[in-house]
């Protein structure tokens, strides 16, 4: 019996070409609702764990995105952006403002796809829906431009290290002269070494931090309700 992932890739790239493939499967895990409520963090059972359940956040929908591009046979490597969920331009309530101001660096998953000899930025991470509260959702992708990031990542060295836990840098000696991450991006070759870099990152934050962002989370997950209809 086909896994829920097999059956899924099959049905969203039946009769397609690799380029149309790629936007097929892409647009299909975009309009897959975003949600933090869901814990996936294990990359080897995310991308069915996320078919199941029928939403998820960043992690889990870059994870399957990554196993079913690495089925069409293109390379796919992780792309990890330090930000801070205070963004002005998505359309917080008051309530829901003030605990994004006051939580520290979070760190953002999307793929990086080799497309015609380029490492381009691929970010399914925003559901159309949400583009009503300021999201940057991706709604038209034409499968070898770079889409935008779901987040703004953070450029500033100064301004990043005023937060205690953003110390995510720039990748050394890259596999492939034609790939340039941009300044503050990390770049994961395998989901494990994502992963263990979640976790370094998670193990530095204090008790009282661990529970701002649970505090978030719960309010964020409600106001995606609402934005929703």
């Amino acid at each position: 019996m086909a896994s829920l992932v097999t059956a899924r890739f099959q049905e969203w790239s039946k009769g397609l070409d690799p380029r149309q493939s790629l936007i097929s499967i892409f647009e299909h895990i975009r309009d897959i609702p975003y949600s933090l409520a869901v814990p996936m963090t294990d990359p080897a059972t995310a991308p069915e764990q996320i078919l199941l359940w029928g939403k998820g956040s960043c992690g889990p929908k870059h994870y399957l995105l990554a196993e079913m591009y690495r089925k069409l046979g293109f390379d796919v490597v992780y792309a990890t952006f330090p930000f801070l969920w205070d963004d002005p331009d998505l359309q917080y309530p008051p309530e829901l403002r003030q605990l994004a101001a006051g939580l520290p660096v979070s760190h953002h998953l999307a793929c990086r796809v080799k497309i015609a000899n380029r490492w381009v930025l691929v970010d399914a991470t925003w559901d159309q829906p949400l583009e009503r509260a300021g999201f940057p959702v991706n709604n038209q992708w034409d499968g070898l431009s770079d889409t935008r990031c779901a987040v703004k990542p953070l450029q500033s060295a100064a301004r990043a290290g005023f937060y205690r836990t953003a110390t995510a840098e720039p990748r050394q000696g890259n596999r492939e002269p034609e790939f340039r991450p941009p300044d503050r991006e990390k770049e994961h070759e395998n989901a494990l070494k994502r992963v263990r870099f979640c976790h370094e990152k998670s193990a530095k934050l204090t008790l009282d931090e661990i529970e701002q962002i649970h505090r978030f989370h719960r309010k964020f997950e409600a106001w995606l309700v609402d934005v929703r209809g």
